[in-house]
């Protein structure tokens, strides 16, 4: 059975539950006349060992985390939306226009599948959905499709881990295209010739996504996240190591060129924060310059910033000025017009994108 029911776009009806290495998020979101309002918003930390590297290790705990946490906050729901994190491939291939959707799905699933998969086909639940019409360099009109695959074992566990807590899993998507839901709007500003990269800061790893049209056409998953940093933080500063972003939240990277004489006044939290975030900074652009020698004729013009990790003050300043790219942090309730009773701090905000994006799922 293909687990990524409904991967790319169907409306279902639910709550929007991101499970991460250290929280459970959950959200509903209603329509309340042209705007949105946020119903429920809930977060909870789990332990450690529960879940790791973007897949569930203890079904059971888990599942008792998810039905505890729904009750202590009296939510009663049978299904749900949720998302796989930095453990998707998603490719945009071109096939033959001429064929029928029998023929598109036989050879998408089967033939195209196998030749983009770094694991065996048999191996793995796969999606796709066709985008659009195009002519190539040779006058051959081709179609593009964009084909999503995630590991069976970890789409089975998501599964049987919901199915634990009594909920339906009605959405199994992956965690870019919910955070691409939750700033769609902000992505239509850009042409079909214009790109741009998307950095979701999250606790054990950072997931970096090329999206042009709204389509991610590349990812990677590189393992930086706020957890190294907090690590290399505590180090420098003789502190306790601490699984909780406390230790972030008003710290900043020192503003202006970091040229030598700047890098040596440094305190020695700053210069080891500094550190990490540049080896993330050298990862992002190299996974901007494969995107590009891909032979795509396009331009990576801005860069989004989301997760816990994008908290840190000034870090679009210092991406910007690493990479040459003009560079914005993302605001998930801002960028869906969502109104609250009570307000929010940056921090708090900063790692709602894929769980609001989970939730839009419902309307």
């Amino acid at each position: 059975m293909n687990r990524l029911k409904s991967l790319i776009s169907r409306k279902s009806p639910g709550i929007g539950i991101e499970l991460t290495s250290e929280r459970i998020n959950i959200a509903r979101l209603k329509k309340q006349g042209q705007k949105l309002k946020l119903e429920t918003l809930i977060t909870a930390e789990i332990p450690e060992g529960v879940f790791e590297e973007g897949q569930i290790i203890d079904s059971s705990t888990m599942a008792e985390i998810i039905q505890s946490t729904l009750a202590e906050n009296k939510i009663k729901v049978s299904r749900a939306a949720t998302a796989v994190p930095g453990r998707a491939v998603a490719r945009v291939i071109p096939v033959p226009a001429e064929l029928d959707d029998n023929e598109l799905r036989e050879m998408v699933l089967n033939q195209e599948a196998s030749l983009y998969l770094p694991f065996p086909r048999d191996e793995a639940d796969v999606d796709y959905q066709k985008l659009g019409f195009f002519v190539d360099e040779d006058g051959i009109e081709k179609v593009q499709v964009l084909l999503v695959a995630v590991k069976k074992e970890i789409t089975n566990t998501y599964a049987e881990t919901f199915a634990q807590a009594g909920i339906t899993l009605s959405v199994l998507e992956t965690s870019s295209f919910a955070l691409i839901r939750t700033i769609r709007e902000q992505l239509r500003q850009f042409t079909s010739q214009e790109a741009v990269a998307i950095v979701d800061i999250q606790y054990e790893s950072t997931e970096i996504s090329i999206v042009v049209d709204g389509i991610p056409h590349f990812s990677r998953t590189v393992p930086l996240g706020t957890r190294q940093i907090q690590s290399a933080l505590s180090r420098a500063m003789n502190l306790p190591p601490s699984r909780s972003a406390d230790l972030l939240e008003g710290m900043s990277v020192p503003a202006g060129p970091l040229t030598g004489s700047a890098k040596s006044g440094m305190n020695p939290g700053a210069a080891a924060m500094l550190r990490v975030l540049s080896e993330l900074s050298d990862e992002l652009r190299r996974s901007i310059d494969f995107y590009l020698n891909q032979g795509e004729d396009m331009e990576v013009v801005q860069l989004f910033l989301a997760g816990p990790g994008s908290m840190i003050g000034n870090l679009d300043e210092f991406f910007a000025q690493r990479l040459g790219l003009v560079a914005v942090v993302i605001d998930p309730l801002e960028s869906l017009a969502i109104e609250l009773e009570e307000e929010m701090t940056p921090a708090q905000r900063s790692g709602l994108a894929t769980v609001l994006g989970l939730g839009l799922r419902e309307i």
